[in-house]
């Protein structure tokens, strides 16, 4: 097993105790929660408390989980061998699989998800894949018309949800059940492009353009009724743009926001401005676009490496009332090194939403390491070490 590894819980804990002094939130000072709480795990991994839910404290104080590339199931090994020979190591980074959603969101405590996603107006596009055997299994869902979710079009696409609305409906149903469960933010990536590999007969992906954008807040609106949701129109409220209300830190409390769900763009441009056509400020839209800090759409911030500049500009950005999505690994570094420096910095930095292929409680232990990205005490969500209030108490944020 490697050393000093995040995976040996006890010491992420003295690393938790460390940035929560730090930030000055109390009832972080183990990791988890205060020993006098009656606390018990229900079968489908959440977690039950008679401590009351804090309501008061505000989406942008507070620390959560996810998985990045949620959606990913290793291929099987022939077709690996296949991504092999055109390159080695990146069929490696492509060795990782995730459970289905509802585990993810009980078990591994997760509470952001990423899905990548493909349009396919007419159906059937990426129904046989290339590097697929001739008696692969077929999905009839892969033929109808709608959006699909997947790493790669032909080489890199199994997946536990194959269309966007069966993932959203994993997630809905496991939300209807766990109705107090801090917001849950599901990263969207849209996909267009074409193969790193010279791939013969691949699939020609169709462009994102806003009508298509259009197509999926329609799937979004058929699994989600409107008050499951927490839109662009309802952080910015009376203001005069969404990043006047996020400088005002006027984000929804927990109270207003438990049991709901919202979107996030991670595409920059062209996609941000592909889907503000129509569409100014995001008005009725229901992604937060990934825009740069200062435009009138400004609220959410993708930096994928928390370890840059120190993480002064992730924290910079969250004291400001950004929110941010990190990342606590990636391309299977932290596995192979043992290196937990990255995970160190996503928490400390602030971020609100930190990604990891690699979640608790097993992390990357069928790799043969102790390597896990979760959060001190394997909580849910925690009080913000940067953002959230001197007297916020860890386990109130979703006892």
């Amino acid at each position: 097993m490697a050393q000093g590894t995040v995976g040996k819980r006890a010491l992420l804990g003295s690393v938790a105790l460390v940035v929560a002094l730090l930030a000055g939130c109390s009832g972080s000072s183990d990791g988890g929660a205060p020993a006098s709480t009656d606390r018990s795990e229900t079968p489908n991994g959440s977690t039950t408390s008679t401590l009351a839910p804090d309501d008061d404290l505000k989406l942008n104080e507070i620390q959560v989980i996810g998985t990045h590339n949620s959606f990913h199931v290793q291929a099987p090994e022939d077709e690996l061998a296949q991504v092999a020979a055109f390159d080695e190591e990146q069929a490696n980074q492509r060795r990782y699989t995730h459970p289905d959603l509802a585990t993810q969101l009980g078990e591994q405590k997760i509470r952001q998800i990423e899905l990548d996603v493909f349009a396919d107006a007419k159906g059937g596009l990426y129904s046989h894949p290339a590097l697929a055997a001739s008696d692969a299994d077929h999905d009839p869902a892969m033929d109808e018309p709608g959006t699909k979710v997947l790493h790669e079009q032909d080489v890199d696409y199994h997946s536990v949800c194959p269309t966007l609305v069966a993932c959203l409906d994993e997630v809905k149903t496991w939300s209807d059940a766990n109705p107090q469960h801090v917001p849950v933010a599901i990263n969207i990536q849209f996909k267009d492009g074409p193969l790193i590999f010279p791939v013969d007969d691949q699939a020609v992906p169709e462009k994102w353009t806003t009508e298509a954008m259009d197509g999926l807040d329609d799937e979004i609106r058929s699994v989600f009724e409107d008050d499951q949701l927490i839109t662009p129109d309802d952080v910015r409220g009376d203001h005069a743009t969404l990043n006047e209300a996020v400088l005002a830190k006027d984000w929804p409390t927990l109270g207003e926001s438990r049991g709901k769900v919202m979107f996030l763009m991670i595409n920059p441009e062209p996609y941000r401005s592909i889907y503000l056509e129509g569409h100014d400020g995001l008005e009725g839209r229901i992604l937060f676009t990934n825009a740069e800090p200062g435009q009138p759409d400004a609220s959410y911030i993708g930096l994928d490496d928390p370890l840059a500049d120190g993480g002064v500009m992730i924290s910079d950005l969250v004291d400001r009332g950004y929110l941010v999505r990190t990342r606590a690994d990636a391309d299977n570094v932290e596995v192979e090194t043992g290196s937990d420096d990255r995970l160190r910095a996503a928490l400390a930095s602030g971020a609100q939403w930190i990604s990891t292929d690699y979640p608790g409680p097993d992390g990357a232990r069928d790799e043969g390491s102790d390597y896990v990205a979760e959060l001190p005490g394997f909580l849910a969500a925690r009080c913000n070490p940067v953002t959230a209030p001197k007297d916020c108490d860890d386990a109130a944020v979703e006892p």
